[in-house]
């Protein structure tokens, strides 16, 4: 299986050491590479995977590209495609955590200068590209526009993007006689990793308050991975609102209770908030962050432990993510069956469609491309440059990051 799938998960690692700008441009990156580079999926089928585990808890980037991987060669090839593009960033998130009292953050971001431009490209692209097979009639295009405005509005508000999926759906399922009900056969529900899901989901959070309350040898190791796991289950709306949960459980919480429970896990303002700044500008998933905060959470115990630490943040963040995709995606594909599902499919992309317009124009508009000093022009060519080429080239989309990193470095 690893040899039929070898190129594949080739391209999940190139798009994991090059996949930077969030979850948006990493769905724009993914339309290029596995849809348009090389035909894994169709742009219709990545833009409802899209959909579907944007109203899932967890990083919906990775689910997505899971998914994908699933599709592919089902449950084995989806963990490999997982482990494959989430190490590169864990990775690096993981030895940053033993270098943040080197790191001079302002010099060390120069190289990612462009990086945000590129992604607004991209994200042009992805509109572009989706936009025929998303927005096809009047309301669609209706659902769209209005999406693309609330997004606009509130853009990085942890429940706005499953509201507005949730809100497409219904509005395209209002009309019954286009798509009338016909009889479908039940399915198979396969149970065993939800059930693993909700029995870790005890587990963690039982030891964690016995080795609390014990105040066990290692007890910092098993909170560790309570903390990460309850985050990775619990929070909606991607990296952009778990860092600051993050940022509240290990910086803020432990200076307030210090008295009650001294031997909380605690990390400095200062080195949460430089890892903050330094993943935004990294390849991968931005709950990669985890691998981070868990080194430094163990790193008074030793180097030995902080790698462990590292490791038990990737685990503990993208775990339930994972489980929870796997166990719904095939209920969700039963559910299609049924025309009212089907119906919603339209409203559900047209969303998504206006929730990826809304990003792109909240990105240019963080870009000032137009100050009151004039244009500023090497910016607009990144923007412009990026989304012309994806549109009328070939040219695989690591190359492209690569140049823009270049540019960014000679600058």
């Amino acid at each position: 299986m690893l040899l039929r799938h070898l190129h594949f998960l080739k391209l999940v690692l190139l798009h994991g050491l090059t996949a930077f700008g969030g979850p948006q441009a990493h769905l724009a990156m993914m339309m290029k590479t596995f849809v348009k580079q090389t035909p894994y999926i169709t742009e219709k089928e990545l833009m409802e995977y899209n959909a579907f585990c944007q109203l899932l808890p967890g990083a919906s980037s990775t689910q997505t590209l899971t998914l994908i991987g699933f599709k592919r060669g089902g449950i084995p090839l989806a963990v490999l495609t997982l482990l494959v593009w989430i190490l590169p960033a864990c990775t690096i998130m993981g030895g940053l955590s033993f270098l943040v009292n080197y790191l001079n953050t302002a010099d060390s971001l120069n190289i990612f200068r462009f990086i945000v431009p590129m992604a607004a490209g991209f994200l042009i692209y992805a509109c572009v590209a989706a936009f025929p097979y998303s927005v096809n009639n009047t309301i669609t295009l209706a659902i769209a526009l209005i999406a693309g405005f609330v997004t606009f509005l509130f853009f990085g508000r942890p429940f706005i993007v499953p509201v507005l999926i949730v809100v497409g759906g219904i509005i395209t399922n209002l009309s019954k006689k286009r798509i009338p009900q016909v009889a479908v056969k039940p399915g198979k529900i396969q149970w065993w990793n939800i059930w693993l899901f909700a029995i870790l989901f005890v587990l963690a959070g039982i030891f964690s308050e016995m080795a609390r309350k014990n105040e066990w040898t290692y007890r910092k190791p098993v909170n560790l991975f309570e903390n990460n796991y309850r985050m990775g289950s619990l929070v909606f709306g991607g990296g952009n609102v778990l860092m600051p949960i993050m940022y509240e459980q290990y910086s803020v919480r432990p200076d307030e209770v210090k008295i009650k429970n001294p031997n909380a896990i605690r990390i400095d303002k200062g080195e949460m908030l430089t890892g903050i700044g330094m993943v935004r500008a990294m390849p991968g998933p931005v709950f990669s962050i985890a691998s981070y905060t868990g080194g430094l959470a163990l790193k008074d115990m030793g180097a030995g432990m902080q790698v462990l630490g590292a490791v038990i943040g990737m685990v503990g963040i993208f775990l339930p993510s994972a489980l929870l995709v796997l166990f719904f995606f095939p209920i969700w594909n039963m559910l299609k069956k049924y025309s009212a599902i089907y119906r919603s499919l339209e409203g559900i992309n047209a969303a998504v469609m206006g929730i990826m317009m809304g990003s792109t124009v909240y990105i240019m508009k963080d870009l000032e491309i137009f100050k009151a000093s004039g244009i500023d022009i090497t910016d607009l060519l990144v923007v412009a440059g990026t989304s012309v080429v994806l549109i009328f080239t070939k040219l695989p989309a690591p190359v492209l990051v690569l140049l823009c990193l270049l540019l960014g470095y000679f600058r």
